[in-house]
Order: C-alpha cells, then structure tokens, then sequence
C-alpha cells in the first residue's frame, strides 16, 4: 500500500489493455486515488470497472475525467477538475508512421499536440500544485524511437525526443521544490492497440531485442510505478530504458 494517501493522475488511460490501464492496476492495487483520462466516456467507464475488479480492496477512488488532449482549453480543464496531484504520468501519445517524404502535415500536428504540447502544459500546471504540498513526482513516457533511427517513425522518434529533452529541464526547474521529473522509455510492447494494428508478434520487432521477444504493458508499467514512488526519492532527470535490451545493442 506504498501509494496509499496519494493521488495519480495518468493520461492515455481510458481503454483496457494500454500502459495507461496497466499502470493504473499497479498503483490501483497499492492503494492510490486515481484521475484516469481518455477520449471515450464509455470506454473509461469500462476502464474503471475493471480497477475496482481487479484491485478489490485495495482501490482508493478512481474517476474518469473526459478529455481531447489535442485541445489546450480540455487540457486546462483536465488540470483543474484534478486539482493536486501527488503523481502525473504522462502516457497519452498519438503515433504516426509514414516515410518523411510522404508525412502528412495533419497527422504531425497532431502526434505534436498530444505528445508535447499536452504533457507540456499539465506539467506547468500541476508541478505547482505539487510543489505547494510539499513535493510530488511527474513519470514522462517515452520511446526507443527517441534515440533510435528508425524509418517511418521521423515525426513520433522526434516527439519522445522532446518528451526526454523536457524531463531533462523540469527535473531542474522543479528539484527545489521536491518534484521529481522522469521518464521510461519502452521497446516493443503488446498493447491492445498496437496488437490491433501490427499482430501479436508486433511485426518480428520483439527480436530486435537482446531479450527476443516484446513486452507486457505490466512490465513496463512495473518500471512507472518505481519511478512513481518514494522508492526512487534520489532519481530525477533520468530516463529509464525498459525495452528488453533494444538500445544495448
């Protein structure tokens, strides 16, 4: 019950079978109050079902707020309706996947507006409110594709990128008030969305890991939940490769 008295709030958790809704189980089941937040009311009210099930007696109180995180105006709302927060996991992300000759202009807005601009502003809204209560911690997730060439993946690698840079400066902007800033950079992982569109075996991607096989959103949700708690006090700035070994070799 190490998150027991806290409350989270993690973006990009309205649909079973994301990280979003793995991390939620996690510190669900360690006795935190949850935000959740997605774009589709019916699928978060089934999200949240799926906590008080599998969490039982351990859930603390778990609301979904609706929220287009493309759209400043709904970001500041979704920052106000959470009011303070002890944990901010920023997990929402748009990919798109096309060579850069071919990128279309909508989509790069777009993938910019939920990657960047999203967490961008709820940190500079809520790490305040953190920092008045005595401190809190913001868990950034990344991607392999931010340090990794990869083709067709130009315009996501260069959101995660952003999303490192970003850790990078909140955690000294905001180490003096006790805000710690992190951020997990996952490999090729199976969730529902990604399985939906690329088949269980995420295209063979799982053997360009040292490991030879693709994750469970849990796993990497395990390494958030870390960088959540009071478990990793000393670790600020650091961005937290969780990707079978990808970028070791």
């Amino acid at each position: 019950m190490e998150f027991a008295g806290k409350t989270a709030l993690i973006t990009g958790s309205g649909a079973i079978g994301g990280l979003g809704h793995a991390t939620a189980v996690i510190l669900a089941s360690a006795g935190a109050d949850l935000i959740l937040t997605g774009t589709d009311p019916q699928r978060g009210a089934q999200v949240v079902a799926d906590l008080r099930a599998t969490a039982g007696e351990s859930t603390g109180t778990v609301r979904f707020v609706a929220a287009d995180l493309s759209d400043p105006a709904a970001v500041r709302r979704l920052a106000e309706e959470a009011g303070t927060v002890d944990i901010l996991v920023n997990n929402a992300s748009l990919m798109t996947f096309a060579p850069t000759t071919e990128q279309d202009l909508a989509a790069y807005d777009a993938a910019f507006e939920v990657n960047v601009r999203a967490p961008f502003l709820l940190t500079a809204l809520l790490a305040p409110k953190m920092a008045a209560a005595g401190g809190g911690s913001v868990v950034n997730v990344s991607s392999t594709a931010a340090g990794l060439g990869m083709p067709g993946m130009a315009v996501y690698g260069a959101t995660k990128a952003a999303v490192e840079s970003l850790t990078r400066t909140w955690a000294a902007e905001f180490a003096a008030s006790n805000v710690r800033v992190n951020a997990v950079a996952p490999g090729p992982m199976r969730t529902s969305k990604v399985v939906a569109a690329m088949g269980p075996d995420l295209g063979g991607m799982g053997l360009t890991t040292a490991l030879k096989r693709t994750s469970d959103p849990a796993e990497v949700a395990q390494v958030i939940a870390f960088l959540a708690s009071d478990r990793a006090g000393y670790m600020t700035g650091a961005t937290v490769a969780a990707d079978g070994g990808r970028t070791a070799i």
